[in-house]
């Protein structure tokens, strides 16, 4: 989960704080202690975090509680949207020219992600409508170049490289020249990093910058290395006067200290963050979101453009119809396993539903995306009078769905149970929908997995 470490302290402190009725300077004293704490062990740079508990304090002390919400909900209410100042408030986005092509330039060092991060901009932008060519200007790193080619192939974008011969600046103005002849409206320069910030480096970067005059530079960072990350963001700002972050590898940070430091320090927003390995996970930033999903309120808003994006309109109206006449099958059942798996692993759609980071008992269950697989292979293996008839289902049926989808029979039965007890479900939200009076309304919606 994403900052796991401190959203579960931070879940834990304030929740202590829900159950008061009254709440007074003490009790908001020892929650803004545990608070900062943390923040400092999640690695968060401590003037950002000294800062950020005087805030809190003096809204909640001094600020008269709404009355809908109690002192308790107030106090989370505060932190809620201090969070979200501190990440930047809203989302920034790319500011493309009025004249193409805009000329984006990724810089950083080296293992942060910036070849990669070049293909997943690019891919997101051609989904914008755009028509994105990169620039491979890293000569220094090997395979770097071949490296950006694959991604390029992968996604279906043009790449520009004339080898390692010649300077960086020649590439990238010779790139540009290029996408004005090619009519593409993005240019996304990839730079080459150091293991270190250097002089070489930085003058290398300010000379590129100097011969396209990129719209947008990006410094792509690792959020992994938290406090690390403020020092190299005001190294190169410093130098090259970024535009905007990217924080690369946010699924694997527990901590947080590079995304809630990084905006407070440079004055530099966050504009994207990549969140897998796969080549469509990087994803516009929202403080908004990423704040509630820190304090366990999810991030429906998320969560419903995922769904919006990858799952079928018409198929989930006509399951609807199915469900309210009880003619669920393991046909239906297998076309919902096959929308689950377009919106993404199961840990990351749980982590943006309210209060499930919360749960416990969550935690204990490896929500292993293998199993998704096992069970397609298990109902593939079934006939499909088997799909529309589980109970012709013997032993010697289950003996050859069993060896078909190379699981055991135990498996088997276990997911007859899964099916019988969904079936189940199902009968009551429908009973519950005839039980509504006339003239109101009650759509239900179903996610299986």
């Amino acid at each position: 989960m994403i900052f796991e470490g401190l959203a579960e302290k931070l879940q834990n402190t304030l929740g202590k704080l829900k159950g008061k009725g009254k709440l007074n300077e003490k009790d908001v004293n020892d929650a803004m202690r545990e608070v900062k704490l943390a923040l400092l062990e999640a690695d968060v740079n401590f003037k950002v975090v000294k800062q950020f508990v005087e805030k809190v304090k003096e809204r909640a002390i001094g600020q008269e509680v709404m009355e809908s919400l109690t002192p308790g909900q107030h106090v989370i209410k505060i932190v809620n949207e201090e969070l979200t100042n501190l990440m930047g408030n809203v989302q920034s986005k790319i500011n493309f020219s009025s004249r193409p092509p805009t000329v984006i330039m990724l810089v950083g060092l080296q293992g942060a992600g910036k070849t990669t991060t070049a293909g997943k901009l690019g891919g997101y932008l051609k989904k914008q409508g755009k028509k994105p060519l990169l620039v491979a200007c890293d000569i220094y790193r090997p395979a770097a170049i071949k490296q950006l080619k694959v991604v390029g192939e992968q996604l279906g974008i043009p790449v520009f490289e004339l080898g390692d011969q010649k300077s960086p600046v020649d590439i990238a103005r010779e790139g540009l020249e290029k996408s004005k002849i090619d009519g593409n409206d993005v240019l996304i320069i990839d730079t080459a990093g150091r293991l270190h910030i250097d002089t070489e480096l930085m003058d290398e970067l300010v000379n590129i910058k100097q011969s396209i005059r990129p719209h947008e530079i990006l410094l792509v960072i690792d959020s992994m290395t938290g406090q690390d990350a403020v020092n190299v963001a005001e190294s190169f700002n410093s130098a090259l006067g970024i535009d905007g972050v990217i924080l690369t590898k946010l699924d694997g940070d527990t901590r947080g200290g590079a995304a809630l430091s990084v905006k407070a320090v440079t004055q530099k927003p966050i504009k994207f963050a990549g969140i897998g390995e796969k080549l469509d996970e990087l994803e516009p930033f929202y403080p908004d979101r990423i704040a509630s999903r820190i304090l366990g309120m999810g991030d429906i808003l998320g969560l419903i453009e995922k769904a919006q994006a990858n799952i079928d309109e018409k198929k989930a109206k006509e399951l609807e119809q199915r469900i309210r006449k009880q003619q669920f099958t393991f046909e239906d059942f297998l076309e919902q396993l096959e929308q689950v798996k377009k919106l993404g692993p199961l840990n990351k759609i749980l982590e943006m539903m309210p209060g499930m980071g919360q749960m416990k008992q969550l935690k204990d269950i490896d929500f292993d995306d293998k199993e998704i697989v096992k069970v397609q292979a298990i109902i593939q293996s079934m006939t499909r009078q088997e799909r529309n008839d589980p109970d012709i289902l013997n032993a010697s049926r289950k003996k050859r769905i069993a060896r078909g989808s190379g699981t055991s029979v135990q498996e088997v039965n276990r997911l007859l149970k899964q099916f019988e007890q969904t079936k189940k479900m199902m009968k009551k939200f429908a009973g519950m929908e005839k039980s509504f009076k006339k003239g109101r309304q009650c759509k239900v919606s179903f996610l299986l997995a």
